[in-house]
């Protein structure tokens, strides 16, 4: 692989769908305005649109930012759409992504089964 994708300190996945015709100004912005993290400071930010089976990073690399795009010619992606923020990633987590394995699997609370008395 061309790009080893837990190279950077920090790797943010940022949830729900985003419209992967913005470029670097566009998604930059969309870290700036609506999650109030650093773009500088070793991060690489995960993106993706309608489709699973491509995604973009943007990564600052210290004297301009990176653009990535990968798609998958077989198979794709376990994207988080059931929330609207962007969380950091852990290296097995990123590893999962790329593999098609959710790394952030979806937590559902069971209602509590009443005992007698209440």
């Amino acid at each position: 692989m061309l790009v080893n994708w837990s190279a950077p300190q920090h790797v943010y996945i940022v949830c729900g769908k985003t419209d992967l015709r913005k470029g670097i100004d566009g998604l930059a912005m969309v870290i700036a305005e609506n999650y109030g993290l650093e773009l500088d400071n070793d991060s690489l930010f995960l993106f993706c649109g309608n489709r699973n089976d491509r995604f973009k990073g943007l990564y600052w690399d210290g004297e301009g930012f990176i653009l990535l795009y990968k798609r998958f010619e077989n198979g794709g992606l376990r994207w988080p759409r059931h929330r609207e923020d962007a969380v950091a990633l852990t290296k097995s987590q990123i590893k999962a992504l790329l593999e098609g394995i959710s790394p952030l699997p979806q937590k559902r609370i069971r209602p509590a089964i009443k005992g007698p008395g209440y």
